[in-house]
Formats: C-alpha cells, structure tokens, sequence
C-alpha cells in the first residue's frame, strides 16, 4: 500500500463490483488518473504528483497489481482489458469528466487498453515507458509469470524481495531506475506480496493472464484514439525507444518527447522533467 501521504494526498476507498479500490487525491483542477506498473502502487507517483497537485486535481489508485492491499473478489478479471474496465469502472465512479490518463510499466499497457475500449471516458493520455506490443512481460522479468504460477513460487518471490541485493539486481529492479528507490518506498512496493495472502492470490491471477495477444490488440485500437496524446519515454532497453517511437506514430494526435538520463520508471529518476512534461502537455504548450 502506498504510503507517500503527504504528496499523495488522503486516503479513500472506493467499491466497485470486482472489489475495493484503495486510492489518494490531493489537488484541484482538471483530473489526472495515474496507473502504476505490477509490484507498485501510486508511492510511484509521488514526485510527480507533488509537482502538479497546486492546479490538478491528482488520483492516484493502488491497483490490483502487487503493491496493494485490497484484495479483489473472486471472479475479477486480470486480463489487460478486464484491468482496463476497472479503470474506467474507477473513473465512472469517481465521477470524472474526460480525465487525462497517465500510465508507466505495466500500467502504460492498462492505459493503452483503456485508450482503445473506453476513448470516450478520458481526455488524454500519457504513456510513459510501458510495455507494449510483444514486450509483455520484459524479458528480464519474464521469470515472474513462472514464480507467480504457485503458492511455493510467489513465497519465494515475495521473500527475496526483502534483500536489498536482490532488488537492483536486473531481475527485479535494477533495470528500472538509475539511482536506488528509497528503502521504505520499496517496502511499501514489496511488503504487500510477503505480508497478505490475498495479495498473492491476486497476483497470481495476474501473471497466469498476461499475454501479447492483448497488447497488439491494444496497441491496433490506438489508431483511432480520437484525443491527444504524450510518449514521454527514456533512452532504455528494458522498454525499447522504439516502442515509444512506434506507440506516436500509431495515435493520430500524438507528441513524443525524450527523458534523458532515466530509466523506465521516470517519476523516480526525473520527477521534475516528468512532471513538467505532463503540465505542458496538458496545457497545449509546446515543449522544447
């Protein structure tokens, strides 16, 4: 569960069919969802949201991915598209008007399903470095969709977690930031796969569902994306630029921009060019 309060903003919960939705708002202004990647929660947007919450009104969910503590009810589905009705079911909840949605890792590929189903319920869309078209897992964490199969796998995952050896090394989160993630950011990423069952439950839901055959999908569906668009990517392998190259020329309106000296997960090596990024965006700024 995220723990980043104070730039995050309080607490709340929301119920939907598939479960409770654990989510942060601070601001006001014009509505920003944010969609954080597995083994996450929205402590991945804390720096981000910190820069924008003085004129956007910031929602930052705990979603369903690892990092959260709310389980989901039997029967919810963990497909890309199924995660991408929560996300509009969220939405609609909430009572947003054409929010901007924002996406990293694994949620810029919720994002991009999202995109393609629902464009009618946002306004635009950020993807930042994601998984895409047939990166789905990346190959340096493809062994998660092995460990997270069983009970005895995802023990063993969630508990070698703890070492902070293990976490910088590349199959974990070494490969996703430049500079180390604070420790006790990284416990609240970590600590929900070792201390709740339900969280592993969950989870294993979700690696047994994930497929390319979803993100090409998704990907095809941004052709006709009729709302403007930012790829705020980084010079990275583990998210190759040339899916953020390919995921511009895909969305009819869209603007790509580079993130230098990042790796995928922006919001924690260059908040303040992140943030910047999206504001300029969002305002119809050109940015340089």
């Amino acid at each position: 569960m995220a723990t980043a309060v104070s730039e995050l903003g309080a607490i709340h919960d929301i119920e939907l069919p598939e479960g409770v939705i654990r989510y942060h708002e601070t601001g006001t202004g014009p509505p920003i969802v944010f969609v954080h990647g597995i083994i996450a929660n929205a402590d991945v947007w804390r720096g981000v949201v910190a820069r924008l919450s003085d004129r956007y009104r910031c929602i930052t969910p705990d979603w369903p991915l690892g990092g959260h503590t709310a389980p989901m009810r039997p029967g919810a589905d963990f497909t890309l598209f199924g995660l991408a009705d929560l996300v509009q079911r969220t939405i609609t909840a909430l009572g947003l008007e054409a929010p901007a949605l924002v996406g990293n890792d694994t949620g810029g590929a919720i994002c991009q399903a999202v995109a393609a189903r629902h464009p009618e319920r946002i306004g635009s869309l950020v993807l930042t470095p994601c998984d895409a078209f047939d990166n789905f897992l990346p190959l340096p964490i493809r062994h998660l969709q092995v460990f997270g199969r069983t009970p005895a796998g995802l023990k063993i995952l969630a508990e070698s977690m703890r070492l902070r050896t293990i976490q910088r090394l590349p199959i974990a989160f070494g490969l996703l930031t430049r500079r180390p993630i604070p420790a006790d950011i990284m416990a609240s990423y970590t600590g929900p796969l070792r201390e709740h069952p339900t969280t592993r439950q969950d989870f294993a839901r979700l690696v047994r569902a994930i497929s390319t055959t979803f993100t090409k999908e998704a990907a095809e569906g941004l052709r006709t994306f009729p709302h403007p668009a930012l790829i705020a990517w980084a010079r990275q392998n583990f998210f190759p630029l040339a899916h953020g190259e390919r995921l511009a020329g895909l969305i009819p309106d869209a603007r790509l921009r580079i993130i230098e000296d990042s790796g995928p997960f922006v919001t924690e090596d260059q908040p303040d060019e992140t943030a910047t990024l999206i504001d300029e965006f969002l305002l119809g700024k050109p940015s340089q």
